[in-house]
């Protein structure tokens, strides 16, 4: 029993090794492409040590398993030398690959690459032959001494057979096996965001496991989008001209300065349909800039948050920010203001890898992330989800009253605890939903509060908005108006005067309106209009789920089911045209979602 056991530790230890190698390799060769120094390379072992675990356990499966039936049947030596052959083969190709094609492609290998397979000619079109002679031969050596190691490090010897006690010994570490694989047992299962650490993208890329990048992809394909393809092209293009604009002309300025520190605060749920249990917010409409008819782009954080941050539409299967090949290439308001010498900053108190959301937040320039890691064990476990929101709110009021004098400053924050199972310290309502709000509202009223008395509110604008609503009550997919209805709001010191802006918008409009606010461009965020600008000039919102998508304009709103392949919900006065355009614009994002 011991030598099986031992074979398999070491099986384990020598795959994850390899990992390691590899990726001290691909930064080597591809050292032009980023700087870093032996500490960087240290870090990102230690950061990329997740992954590089999970991928070896993947590895580890089928030696287990013949192990286990090696306990009873004495299998041949040949076998597990075959798969020693087989997993040095595609170990080498994909880090030959990953380290070759990084320089092109300037992210991990994944399974995007197939797709080159279908015309091979376009694709070696890139390269020399010279140059893909030396690959295969480097790929040849590299998997031959890859099979050396294997062969040298794990001998495969004749043990004698087991007994029935060493048999269920490895039914017991099937369990280990599972959650190491997994990542734990929180609620985000291993991924690819977990390994990003820096500021540094060619770090980030370093840490990930091309292996695990690859099948990861591959397991998480986009969805059949196809079947939203309704129109020819031009009919496309013609049904949606004008809804989208990029250009600002405004009349007046609702900012006292076009270079104010800005916080984003994302409130959990917070839909306008708790409106009646959140009176603070209400009473704070009233001294700031209220977009009354702000509607959530999604039902679901990862969404909405995209949404919110990169001006980039939601799609009723797809989460954009779970498939890191297409929420790297995101615009966002954190690289925006970057350019303009911001520093960055995002909190949360919950588990940061969730839905691959440090990856998105690194890729798309947030540059310090605080995260339930960065807090006690007593406070990490303070709610279901992480850490509560009043304690939280403390760590952003003191992130904000501590920033350095003379830099601008851009913070990111999203709350947590109006969540469900909605449990927050306070009992202030019956209802435990209603609570949960509540005790949000509280913790914003002090939170503004305490800010209104430090010298840097008089520069500082606070954007709050809910992700998303909820389904609650009476208030659910048949009730759109309300579910999905949402407070957008500006407060602060740089707000000019309070304002009521009654125009029709999605959350996915605030790069735009805030960036055309600071008199800064907006062209690369293709969808997000700027509700405030004279070119505004065809207000209207959508709202996807489940495969489904609610679009309203001034005539009313309809729901467009895309399997049912017809309206569910019409209340407007020109349906028709409303599911023709609602049609037409779920085709034109999910075509420009594809081409990312």
């Amino acid at each position: 029993m011991k030598e099986r056991l031992t074979y398999l530790g070491k099986f384990l230890l020598l795959t994850v090794g390899i990992f390691m190698g590899a990726k001290w390799a691909f930064m080597l060769c591809n050292h032009t492409e980023g700087t870093f120094s032996v500490g960087d390379m240290l870090a990102v072992l230690w950061h990329g040590l997740a992954l590089d675990l999970s991928t070896a356990l993947y590895v580890l499966i089928l030696p287990f398993l013949m192990t286990m039936v090696g306990i009873w049947v004495k299998l041949p030596a040949w076998l597990m030398k075959s798969y020693y052959g087989v997993v040095a083969i595609l170990l080498a190709l994909a880090f030959v690959t990953d380290t070759s094609m990084y320089p092109f492609w300037h992210f991990k290998l994944d399974a995007s690459w197939l797709q080159y397979l279908e015309s091979p000619t376009e694709a070696m079109a890139s390269v020399t032959t010279g140059y893909l002679v030396v690959r295969v031969l480097l790929t040849a050596v590299v998997a031959v001494l890859l099979y050396l190691a294997y062969v040298i490090v794990l001998p495969v010897k004749a043990w004698q057979r087991g007994s029935w006690k060493e048999q269920l010994l490895y039914l017991l570490l099937i369990p280990l096996m599972v959650i190491g694989i997994r990542g734990g047992l929180g609620k985000s299962t291993t991924n690819i965001g977990e390994v990003y650490f820096s500021e540094n993208q060619f770090l980030n890329h370093s840490a990930v496991n091309p292996v695990f990048s690859f099948f990861y992809s591959w397991t998480h394909p986009l969805d059949d989008l196809t079947q939203y393809a309704f129109y020819e092209e031009e009919e496309c293009r013609q049904l949606t001209a004008g809804v989208y604009t990029t250009e600002s002309d405004h009349r007046d300025s609702l900012l006292t300065t076009d270079r104010p520190n800005i916080l984003v605060i994302l409130l959990e749920s917070a839909g306008e349909q708790f409106s009646a249990v959140m009176p603070h917010l209400q009473e704070l409409k009233k001294e700031g800039i209220c977009f009354s008819r702000c509607y959530a782009n999604s039902w679901r954080t990862d969404r909405g948050t995209l949404c919110t941050l990169s001006g980039y539409p939601s799609f009723p299967t797809i989460s954009v920010m779970k498939i890191p090949e297409k929420s790297r290439t995101m615009p966002s308001i954190a690289l925006s203001l970057k350019e303009q010498g911001y520093q960055t900053s995002y909190l949360y108190g919950g588990d940061i890898n969730f839905t691959n959301m440090r990856s998105y937040l690194l890729s798309t320039g947030w540059g310090v992330i605080v995260s339930m890691e960065d807090y006690t064990l007593r406070e990490q476990h303070t709610s279901q989800w992480g850490v509560r929101d009043d304690i939280t709110f403390q760590t952003l009021y003191d992130m904000i009253t501590h920033a350095p004098d003379g830099e601008h400053w851009l913070w990111g924050y999203s709350t947590l605890s109006s969540h469900e199972p909605w449990d927050v310290p306070a009992k202030k309502l019956d209802d435990e939903v209603e609570n949960a709000f509540c005790y949000l509202d509280d913790c914003l009223y002090d939170f503004i509060n305490r800010l209104k008395q430090t010298p840097q509110w008089d520069n500082l604008l606070i954007v709050m908005l809910a992700d998303h609503g909820i389904i609650n009550g009476e208030v659910d997919q048949t009730t759109p108006l309300l579910k999905n209805h949402i407070p957008m709001l500006w407060v602060g010191g740089a707000v000019r005067q309070p304002r009521v802006i009654t125009t029709i918008c999605n959350q996915s409009d605030l790069p735009a309106t805030l960036l055309g606010q600071l008199h800064l461009g907006h062209d690369d965020y293709t969808f997000s209009r700027d509700v405030l600008s004279a070119t505004y000039t065809m207000p209207v919102a959508v709202h996807n789920y489940n495969n489904a998508q609610w679009i309203c304009d001034s005539t009313g709103h309809v729901l467009y089911d895309f399997d049912l392949q017809r309206l569910t919900i019409n209340e407007s006065s020109d349906a028709n045209r409303l599911e023709r355009l609602d049609k037409a614009m779920i085709q034109l994002t999910t075509t420009d979602l594809q081409n990312k």
